[in-house]
Formats: structure tokens, C-alpha cells, sequence
């Protein structure tokens, strides 16, 4: 893609130079989008003379849907509207958490997610982002209370994004001097997650960002809230669930190939206590309360279900096969079985968080 825009950009330059009239880069360039897929960033940039060099530090692994992770190649030469995203994963080594939030205007249910990976926009519906913290460029002004990064001599300076304020607020309000800055980001998720919350402020939820009530039961809120964080984090490593395999014969590495799962039929009729994972194997004894965690609209099974599958881009023809997406060949019937497995604790950590009492509105 690099070396294709760069061709372009003496090309529309040649072309300027002998044209008579004006011409639109657009007009010039090849859009082949087989080749490149051109915006309104590249575009930009071809117009402007810049020419581009690829860098690996900037090949990271991004969160593009739920519980779905592709590579990104991170430059703001090449990604529209990356805004403040660079000051909250500068480079690969610096660690972050951000909770993502359904955006406004949104017709779809209200959704909150975290990852510790940059995350697509359009992972919660036209997402918003809140950090834990934010990185800024080290200079003799900022690194005087700067906290530790990713080591001695490093180029940038990790800020708190939960303010001393936010902090004094919260010690006051509960009479508790330890409450920490961590607690109160787990508090947010574990809060955006109640169900009393999300009832209460259903309407205001469609219309404007989430505001962070001060409710009964702090601590009740930001356990419950670390406990789902760790969990949704970890859907990678954490226990499969126990789902039995049904299977025609003793299955090769090569069995595992996952063309599109889809529900078995009995009878005509959609079981989702089973999925038919390929023509070899059949995944049973899928929990119905496992369906019941819904993120972005859908389930977090759906999301697998629909992500993980062969796929040909029509005006790219890129293939998206994910069956290349690791060496194992059960990578991604464990990810499902632990994605049901995610699901069932979501929904037990949910049940179990403190009635949403509001105590004021304030935030």
C-alpha cells in the first residue's frame, strides 16, 4: 500500500505541473481498490508532495470488534481520524486501559467495553474512549512529576486521566480515604454495566456520554467493575468452557478450518445450544444465560460467529481468513468456547452488582 501511494505522488505532481488548469489529486491517482483504498487523509497527503516509509514500530494489534483483534499498521498518514488516540498508545510498550462507551445518537442498546488495545471506532457503535491514563512528550517542564513509563530515558510522560480532583470528590463523598484513582476507574465499568444504571438513564444514554453518579455501595461497584474488566481482558487465556464436540472421525489440524459457523437445525428450528463449527465438528451444550450477554447489539457469541469466518472483500479482493490468525489449529474453537465462557461469568458478575441506588446526580 505504501510503495502504491507513493508511486502516486509524483504522478499527480508531473501532472500539476504540465496541466493548465487545476486538477483534483483524485482525478489523477489510481483508485484501484485492489491496489489502495484511497481517503480523504491520503489524498491529502498526495496533494501535499508527502511521501511515506514504512515503520514496524507502528504495526500493533488493535481491538476491531468485540473480542475480535486484527493487526494495525498506526500512522496518521495513513489512518483518518486517529485524534487524541496517539496520546493514549503512543508506541506498543506503553501499556493503557481505556472503557469504551456506545456513542451519541447511537440506535443501538447502550454498550460498554475495555480493552488495552487501540480500539476501531466502530467497536461499540461510533464509540467514545476514556482512558486510565494519557502520555505526553517528555520535556524539561513535564518529566518534574512525571510518573514511570517504559523505562529509564523514555520520550514520553504517563499523566492520570482521573483527576486529583475527580479522586478528593470521591474521598469525601464516601468518607473514605482509600479510595484510590484505580478504584474509581473499576467504580465507571462496574457502574456502566449495572443494569439499574443503564434502566434508569436509558433515554439520557441515546442523547449524551454516560455522566458517573455517586451511588450507594462504592465498593460494591468497583470490584464487581474490576472483576468484569480482568474478565473481559483475559477472553483470550481464560478457561475454555466445557462444551462437548461432536465429530465424524478423529479430527486432523487441517479439520479445524473454519469456513462460516452457523446454529444447528433440528427439525427445521434454530438450536443455539448447538454450533455447527464446519462439516467435521459440531460444538453442543452451549448455556442459554450465555446468549444473554449482549454487547454492541449483539451477543458475544454472535460476534465470534460472525468475525471468524472466510471472507472475500468485493472491491479489494483481499481474503480475510482466519484460519491464518494462529499457529494452533484450535485457536478458534477454544476463543469460542472461552467467549461462552466469558459470557456466563459476565452475566453472574452482572447479577450479582449492588442495587444502583443514587445518592445524588452529581459527577
Amino acid at each position: 500500500m505504501i510503495d502504491v501511494y507513493n508511486e502516486q505522488v509524483p504522478r499527480y505532481r508531473d501532472a500539476l505541473a504540465e496541466s493548465i488548469r487545476p486538477l483534483r489529486v483524485e482525478d489523477v491517482v489510481d483508485l484501484d481498490p485492489r491496489r489502495i483504498n484511497w481517503d480523504s487523509t491520503l489524498l491529502a497527503g498526495a496533494a501535499k508532495g508527502r511521501q511515506q516509509s514504512f515503520d514496524a514500530t507502528h504495526v500493533v494489534r488493535s481491538l476491531y470488534r468485540p473480542f475480535t483483534k486484527e493487526w494495525l499498521y498506526f500512522d496518521r498518514a495513513f489512518n483518518s481520524g486517529v485524534y487524541l488516540m496517539p496520546s493514549l498508545f503512543p508506541t506498543p510498550r506503553h501499556e493503557n486501559l481505556v472503557i469504551g462507551v456506545s456513542g451519541i445518537g447511537s440506535r443501538i442498546p447502550f454498550s460498554a467495553l475495555i480493552t488495552g488495545h487501540i480500539p476501531e471506532v466502530q467497536l461499540l457503535n461510533n464509540a467514545q474512549h476514556f482512558p486510565r491514563y494519557f502520555y505526553e512528550k517528555a520535556s524539561a517542564e513535564t518529566d518534574i512529576f512525571a510518573e514511570p513509563t517504559a523505562g529509564q530515558g523514555d520520550t514520553y510522560v504517563r499523566r492520570d486521566a482521573i483527576t486529583d480532583w475527580a479522586l478528593d470528590r470521591f474521598r469525601t463523598h464516601y468518607h473514605d480515604d482509600t479510595i484510590t484513582k484505580d478504584a474509581i476507574f473499576w467504580y465507571v465499568y462496574g457502574l456502566l454495566h449495572a443494569p439499574g444504571y443503564r434502566k434508569r438513564f436509558g433515554d439520557t444514554l441515546k442523547k449524551m456520554l454516560p455522566r458517573i453518579p455517586l451511588v450507594d455501595d462504592f465498593w460494591g461497584f468497583a470490584n464487581g467493575g474490576e472483576r468484569l474488566g480482568r474478565l473481559h481482558l483475559s477472553y483470550e487465556t481464560i478457561e475454555p468452557y466445557p462444551l462437548p464436540e461432536e465429530s465424524t472421525h478423529k479430527l486432523a489440524p487441517e479439520d479445524y478450518q473454519v469456513v462460516k459457523m452457523r446454529f444447528d437445525k433440528v427439525n427445521g428450528v434454530e438450536d443455539r445450544s448447538r454450533i455447527r463449527y464446519n462439516e467435521h465438528l459440531t460444538l453442543a451444550g452451549i448455556p442459554d444465560r450465555a446468549h444473554d450477554y449482549i454487547v454492541n447489539g449483539r451477543s458475544a457469541i454472535g460476534w465470534i460467529m460472525e468475525r471468524y469466518q472466510l471472507k472475500t472483500d468485493p472491491d479489494s479482493g483481499i481474503v480475510n481468513d482466519p484460519n491464518s490468525y494462529s499457529a494452533d489449529p484450535r485457536y478458534i474453537v477454544d476463543l469460542l468456547k472461552r467467549v461462552v465462557q466469558v459470557s456466563i461469568k459476565t452475566m453472574e458478575i452482572i447479577e450479582q452488582l449492588p442495587e444502583c441506588v443514587m445518592e445524588t446526580t452529581e459527577s
